[in-house]
Formats: C-alpha cells, structure tokens, sequence
C-alpha cells in the first residue's frame, strides 16, 4: 500500500494554462488588481483534471489552479490514441462536439480543447467548438463530453454480459 502512494506521486503530470484573467476589484481607496488562471493538468494516460485559481499575482494564481487541477483528477475511457465512440458536451453557452479519428489524423481541435487533448493523451480527434467562445465554458463543456465516455469493459458490466457478446450483438445489428 505504501508503494502505491509513493509511486502515484512519482506519475508525470502534465500542465496547461489555457487563460490567465486580470480581474479589478473598485474600491473606495482606487482599484485593486488580482488574477484569474485556468489550468488543465493530466498525465497523457487519460487522467485529466481542470481547476481556476485565483491570486494576487499571476504566479500565485497559476500555482493555486495548479495544486487544485492534480487534487480533483478523472480518469477518461480513451480507445488508444483517440476516444471511443462521438460525444457531445455543453456547458451554459458552449457546445464541444467529438469524433474519434484514424491514427495519424492529428488534434484537429480549437485552443481550449486542444489544451485538454495534449494533456489528456489523445492524438488523434476531430473537435468542434460551437456557441459562445467563453474558453472557460469551452474546458468546462469539453469535460462533461470526455465524463459521457465509456469503456465496452463498462458497458459489458452494466448489461451483465462479456465484452465479446457486445462487439457481436453490434456486428449483428448493423446486418
């Protein structure tokens, strides 16, 4: 059990800052300057976490998001160096649509999802970002369409039959 913690902290993890914000605060005395970071951190495995943190310098805030980023982290069903099967994520304004792709085809995906791609581990995908261009939203929404993918493993569990039998009740139904 030891080893085990010791050697998910030796894991490399991977960081990006997808937006640093200067938020101003009026006050009676003039204004006050701090900041606002989004961070994505992962370890290219299909392990992601997402996190804001906020500081009085930009250091401090990246840091902040950082820590928090590699606290909360999901793991991601990917089907080798692309996703599964299509998904699409929303959140408030934003829409991500995904499709998986063959190998060799690239990250064909805006800024914000690219970010999450490179340190989620995928190589290969087809991405659209529609709707608002918030790249909060945009990170947020790209999540909650990874969170929708499952691994056939999965499924076969929740069906209550084998991985085989599924692959072959497909093959059946597209007869």
């Amino acid at each position: 059990m030891k080893m085990e913690r010791t050697e998910q902290k030796e894991r490399e993890f991977f960081d990006s800052v997808v937006c640093v914000r200067r938020v101003t605060k009026v006050t009676q005395g003039g204004k006050r300057f701090s900041f606002s970071a989004l961070v994505v951190s992962g370890d290219r495995c299909g392990n992601i976490g997402v996190s804001q943190g906020k500081g009085r310098e930009v250091s401090l805030a990246i840091a902040k998001a950082t820590a928090r980023a590699r606290k909360n982290m999901i793991s991601i069903s990917l089907r080798g160096t692309t996703i599964p099967y299509s998904v699409t994520g929303r959140h408030g304004a934003s829409r991500v649509v995904m499709r998986s792709a063959y190998k060799g085809t690239g990250v064909i995906a805006g800024g914000a999802v690219r970010a999450v791609m490179d340190v989620l581990g995928v190589k290969d995908i087809l991405a659209k970002s529609l709707g608002s261009s918030n790249q909060i939203n945009v990170v947020k929404a790209t999540l909650n369409a990874l969170a929708q993918l499952r691994s056939i493993q999965h499924i076969a569990a929740l069906r209550s039959q084998s991985p085989a039998q599924i692959i072959s009740g497909a093959h059946h139904a597209a007869e």
